[in-house]
């Protein structure tokens, strides 16, 4: 159970006979403690050049990241809240933290709230992210579109200014960062880069778009997801070739998302498609390459969730290409904790060298061969 902490005081001030008397006006806050812990055991066949297998404890995720954060807010008055989000990502196998060893990696922003949207200060999601949550059935899990573009999951960015709006069932929003990296490690899959820098205005600067509908029955969304290169910076494809350098501020790695779901009974299915454009401004050509995914969840009892998707990938320039399928079963002990089993397997084309697991890396297989993931564990929400 979440433990909340609230604080409250009255304060106003009437006038009889010129005299200033105290009463009336309530100015509130609250504070919450909340989060994920996550893990389990890992097979995962062909995970190295020499096509040997590995049990393990994955380090990244299992059905979902663990994670542990604060998150408050202070009523202001006229509508108007303050707010913020401090929000940790560790790994339970080695109680280390991830996102490059981050206290806070994966959200430290504060804000204002009002009748007209929310802004932003600090490390936050990305329209990306926010775009993908509700549209794709297996989300952050191990065996997802993680695999095949790590950013995905993981889009957030330092140094940023947000926005997002609500108006009925619609939701619009916006990041902008001046400088996506400020630590140096801004991983997995991120886009290493410099943080801001004096005299390179666009070195390293990120912006995102987007909008969404989120009906009773069916929902979609459409968001843009532009990186600027600079000092460090480099566009990984997770294909096994190596990454793209993209060290002028000119370069663009860019990513156009358009995602959906629909809910019939106990029935839930979702996909979209994901199309990557690289530009670095030599003589090597664009680099593209796009993501196709599907998937269906069915709820059989209210203790049992079945959920399976396909994902495919293709990359021309690399003459790289791999299609993922996903199953997981998820039995509900309670409301907050859950025991699951989940497999994917990846068959790559000839050249290409993705890998089934996004648990943290250490299971690249050689060029065109196949592999097989499966994974036990136990998920639970406080």
């Amino acid at each position: 159970m979440s433990i909340v902490w609230r604080r409250s005081e009255k304060i106003a001030i009437t006038f009889v006979g010129g005299v200033g008397l105290v009463s009336g006006t309530v100015f509130a806050q609250s504070v919450q403690l909340y989060g994920i812990v996550d893990t389990g055991v890992e097979y995962v066949t062909h995970a190295d050049s020499a096509g040997s297998s590995v049990v393990r404890m994955p380090a990244i995720t299992g059905s979902t990241p663990s994670r542990w954060g604060l998150r408050g807010s202070e009523l202001l008055g006229n509508g108007y809240s303050a707010t913020f989000n401090l929000e940790s990502s560790f790994n339970p196998r080695g109680g280390d933290l991830n996102q490059g060893g981050r206290l806070f990696g994966r959200q430290a922003w504060v804000g204002i709230s009002g009748p007209t949207g929310s802004w932003f200060l600090g490390r936050q999601n990305t329209a990306t992210l926010y775009t993908i949550l509700d549209n794709d059935v297996m989300g952050p899990a191990i065996y997802g579109v993680g695999s095949v573009d790590a950013y995905v999951p993981n889009a957030r960015s330092d140094n940023a200014i947000g926005y997002k709006g609500v108006y009925h069932d619609v939701t619009i929003g916006a990041t902008y960062s001046f400088g996506r990296d400020a630590v140096g490690g801004n991983s997995p899959g991120q886009g290493l880069c410099a943080g801001s820098v004096p005299g390179a205005f666009t070195q390293c600067r990120q912006w995102t778009a987007m909008i969404k509908y989120d009906g009773p029955t069916f929902g979609g969304g459409l968001s843009y997801d532009e990186q600027r290169g600079g000092t460090g910076a480099a566009a990984n494809f997770f294909d096994g070739v190596p990454p793209v350098q993209t060290s002028r501020p000119t370069d663009v790695d860019s990513r156009l998302l358009l995602a959906a779901h629909v809910t019939v009974g106990k029935v839930k299915a979702e996909g979209g498609w994901l199309h990557r454009n690289t530009e670095d401004h030599s003589s090597t050509p664009d680099i593209r390459s796009d993501i196709f995914f599907g998937g269906v969840s069915y709820q059989v009892t209210p203790s049992l969730l079945a959920e399976g998707e396909i994902i495919r990938v293709v990359n021309a320039q690399h003459d790289t290409r791999a299609t993922l399928t996903t199953l997981r079963g998820m039995y509900l002990l309670s409301k907050r904790t859950a025991l699951y089993a989940q497999v994917g397997y990846l068959s790559n084309s000839a050249e290409a060298a993705y890998t089934v697991s996004a648990g943290g890396g250490g299971t690249t297989p050689h060029r065109g061969a196949s592999q097989l993931g499966a994974m036990i564990g136990m998920r639970q929400y406080f």
